[in-house]
């Protein structure tokens, strides 16, 4: 974009530049390729990294390009050089009319082997006698190739960020279905239990039994119950300390069995189902509520 890619064959008159020793070697010492131009974009001087860095592309050695006009390269520029140097001559021209203090422009001035980024910066000089326009280009390489690894590091983590929240939606989706199904294969046993083993059950309560077998039958109805009901698994769950037989008579509540029902089944007195009733609310937080004890423990279901 500049005349370090594009210089004219022929050349003007070089006119004076810094007279100033000091001034000179100040100029020499910044780090920037800076440049002092007319009112008309001819150069008046530049200073030693600006040479060098002619000296390295291969222009002739210490080539100072003074008395070019760095507009008209501008605006021959061709190629891919071609719309930065545009926007370059633009800034220039805005800076020279007063249409703008300063003009900044970062841009790419790649080699064959290496990639560069410069960033150019067009002010004017503080001259009473006549119109000069100072152009510095710096070279931010590293700051760029820092900025490409950060944004890279930042989209890599949007990225990993997005995968994770995906696996973490994926997860959740696989827990409430295994939940589901957990739920779903506990009502199917529990319910082919009931439908299957309980009406024999049932059966043989009514049938000639003797006392010992007719409480051998309830112990097994209620263990089976215990087995099989994921209501237990429930009250696990609440962290209620229930005595075996305070969790026989609250599975049984829950299936609808009155007080005498239960005293029958289980071989005890209606005081003592009583009893485990009034600690069951007391457990469950139910004492000075109206709450039905049947459906509450039917809601742990």
């Amino acid at each position: 974009m500049s005349d370090r890619n594009h210089i004219p064959t022929s050349h003007v008159n070089k006119p004076s530049g810094l007279n100033d020793p000091l001034a000179k070697t100040i100029f020499d010492s910044l780090s920037a390729n800076i440049a002092i131009l007319d009112h008309k974009g001819v150069i008046l001087a530049t200073n030693r990294a600006w040479q060098l860095f002619a000296g390295n592309n291969k222009m002739k050695k210490d080539f100072d390009s003074v008395g070019y006009n760095y507009l008209e390269i501008c605006d021959a520029s061709s190629g891919e050089d071609a719309e930065i140097s545009r926007k370059a001559a633009e800034g220039i021209r805005s800076v020279i009319n007063g249409n703008v203090k300063e003009f900044l422009l970062d841009y790419p001035c790649h080699s064959q082997t290496q990639k560069h980024w410069f960033y150019m910066r067009v002010i004017r000089l503080a001259d009473l006698t006549s119109l000069k326009i100072i152009v510095s280009h710096e070279e931010i390489t590293a700051l760029k190739l820092a900025e490409q690894s950060l944004r890279k590091s930042k989209e890599q983590l949007i990225r990993q960020k997005k995968d994770l929240e995906e696996t973490n939606i994926a997860l959740k989706v696989l827990l409430k279905q295994r939940e589901l199904d957990r739920v779903d294969l506990e009502q199917k046993v529990l319910g082919n239990i009931k439908k299957l083993v309980f009406p024999y059950m049932e059966k043989l309560k009514n049938s000639q039994l003797n006392k010992n077998q007719k409480a051998m039958l309830d112990i097994i109805e209620s263990h089976l119950t215990d087995i099989v009901s994921p209501f237990l698994k429930r009250l696990s769950a609440l962290n209620k300390i229930l005595t075996p037989q305070e969790l026989q008579i609250a599975t049984l509540i829950k299936d609808g069995k009155s007080s005498k029902e239960i005293a029958a089944m289980l071989n005890i007195s209606l005081s003592t189902i009583n009893f485990h009733r009034k600690n069951l609310r007391a457990k469950f937080g139910l004492s000075n509520k109206r709450a039905n004890l049947q459906s509450y423990l039917s809601s742990l279901t």
